[in-house]
């Protein structure tokens, strides 16, 4: 089956679907890293990031491949092992430009079907229950609160220390801002979808969110028809 897991940034969708295809021994997709590979392409080739009609071409001609190893999840991209690179600052905020155009969000979405036709997959995004695989058996909307979201990224960034106040209230509008582009872009808005199980994780531990989702994908798993 494939399990769509949508939701806002820093709600832990990314750590969740990674343990919860080690439970299940199938392939996870990470979307989002996707968007990064075409950032960091744009930028190396020297595409301009307001040219949409050469990035929406460049999404769809990169060949994406995600692979499962003792070190985690990786993606290559035209057979290059970019999981580490992508990760840069500058490539964010690629990144963050590339995923708003429509045209790069179409060519992508055409690629994450192909990636998710073997079943048997976890794929998170924004839009995956929504645009990608409406027709998902299992669908999970991840969230948190914006200050729960905003604590995680403040200890990632400072090395698991508490940080100040002031941060903690930037990086909390960065987030409620990137929720409003997310939620209000024409294209593939981050929407829960109307019969997907919502999870807030903003009290719950990661290995509880995954127990959640477990359960409700054994619970589907029971009641499909036998052949």
């Amino acid at each position: 089956m494939v399990i769509a897991i949508d939701g806002p940034a820093g709600a832990g969708k990314s750590t969740v679907a990674r343990l919860l295809a080690q439970r299940l021994g199938c392939p996870y997709i990470e979307t989002g890293a996707m968007y990064r590979a075409v950032g960091l392409f744009a930028l190396r080739r020297g595409v301009p990031l307001s040219d949409a009609p050469a990035l929406e071409e460049l999404a769809g001609d990169i060949h994406y491949r995600f692979l499962s190893t003792a070190q985690g999840n990786r993606l290559l991209a035209d057979g290059e092992d970019i999981t580490d690179v992508i990760r840069g600052e500058e490539v964010s905020q690629a990144a963050s430009i590339v995923s708003a155009l429509p045209g790069v969000r179409r060519a992508l979405v055409r690629r994450q079907r192909e990636l998710g036709r073997s079943g048997n997959v976890v794929m998170e995004g924004r839009d995956i229950g929504t645009k990608v695989f409406p027709d998902a058996e299992v669908k999970v909307y991840l969230d948190a609160s914006a200050e729960v979201r905003g604590r995680r990224r403040l200890a990632q960034s400072d090395a698991g220390t508490p940080g100040d106040p002031a941060r903690l209230k930037q990086l909390m509008a960065e987030i409620k801002e990137r929720d409003r582009r997310d939620s209000q872009r024409a294209d593939s808005p981050l929407l829960q979808a109307p019969d997907a199980i919502y999870l807030d994780s903003s009290s719950l531990t990661i290995d509880q969110v995954v127990d959640a989702i477990l359960q409700h994908v054994r619970q589907r798993s029971a009641a499909e028809p036998r052949a």
